[in-house]
């Protein structure tokens, strides 16, 4: 990141830094804390092992969640285009010119960027959008992709699940 430069989705000089957050924390926290309740009663009461393994089981997958490895990327845009990265290592790079194309979706502020390969493609889910992650300030990511990539490599849709995918 450059000097100067934050994780909140602000600008350090021409780069902007996007955060990937975790959509589904209270599902994660309610998990934690309903297992830890149980185990704590069940052990209390002396329980059966199964609702303690049980519940030990909802505290993991919460806690496993929580601290998965995605929640250090980030998308960091500059005046040359755009890159993903998990902490300081540069996952991949796509200048603006290398984007394939753009599926937009203004209304939800949803977009799809094609980088030519799965492993080189990013979405940035917006309002309602389905999927386990969040960006910081998406809205100002998105803007910023539409900013930069040509015309005429956008796509605008209504919604993303209403695009037609060509068959592989």
């Amino acid at each position: 990141m450059a000097a100067g430069g934050n994780a909140t989705g602000t600008h350090a000089g021409s780069e902007s830094v996007h955060r990937f957050l975790p959509r589904y924390r209270g599902l994660a926290w309610g998990a934690m804390g309903i297992g830890g309740g149980l185990a704590t009663l069940s052990a209390i009461i002396g329980a059966s092992l199964i609702p303690i393994v049980g519940a030990g089981v909802g505290v993991a997958l919460g806690a496993a969640y929580l601290r998965s490895p995605t929640w250090k990327l980030a998308v960091v845009t500059d005046e040359q285009g755009l890159a993903v990265r998990a902490g300081d290592t540069e996952r991949f790079r796509l200048a603006w010119s290398d984007i394939v194309k753009v599926v937009a979706a203004p209304t939800s502020n949803t977009a799809f960027i094609d980088g030519g390969a799965p492993e080189r493609s990013v979405l940035i889910p917006g309002d309602g959008a389905p999927a386990p992650y969040g960006l910081e300030n998406a809205k100002a990511l998105f803007d910023t992709v539409l900013a930069h990539v040509p015309a005429d490599r956008v796509e605008r849709v209504e919604s993303l699940d209403k695009v037609k995918r060509d068959p592989a």
